[in-house]
């Protein structure tokens, strides 16, 4: 039980760390802005994906399959944004849609997707990794 609460204190203050970083990535208007709005913001966006499904699966497998899951989710995503009907037209044309769906495919977003994910996966990994330091830690 203290595990579960601790997890989800530690998810949650990631989930909002990750938020905001990659707002402020994607709204920075200074040196680097171009490849800091579109490229390194899609890192934070990976890694949110990552936080979010692990605070509903979180298990030792899911470390590993989340990261993969989502590459693959939001590799589909990507190129999705290829196609134009009026329905998708009509989600992207909104600030949430935007965000979450994209407006533009670029082939440059698959390795920043990557990189994403990788960090995902480590960042599960210390979260998951905390939670068995905890319960060693009671045990004694």
């Amino acid at each position: 039980m203290f595990h579960q609460r601790t997890q989800l204190k530690v998810i949650s203050l990631s989930l909002f760390v990750v938020i905001v970083m990659g707002l402020l990535f994607k709204y920075y208007n200074g040196f680097a802005h171009e490849w800091l709005n579109n490229y390194a913001a899609a890192v934070f966006y990976e890694i949110f994906w990552c936080l979010l499904a692990f605070l509903f699966f979180s298990s030792k497998a899911a470390v590993v399959q989340i990261p993969i899951w989502v590459f693959i989710f939001t590799c589909i995503l990507e190129f999705l944004q290829l196609w134009h009907p009026p329905i998708l037209n009509y989600v992207r044309a909104t600030l949430i849609g935007k965000l979450l769906l994209g407006t533009t495919f670029a082939w440059w977003d698959f390795p920043h997707y990557a990189l994403g994910c990788l960090l995902g996966w480590l960042w599960l990994r210390q979260i998951e990794n905390m939670g068995y330091a905890k319960k060693g830690e009671g045990e004694n």
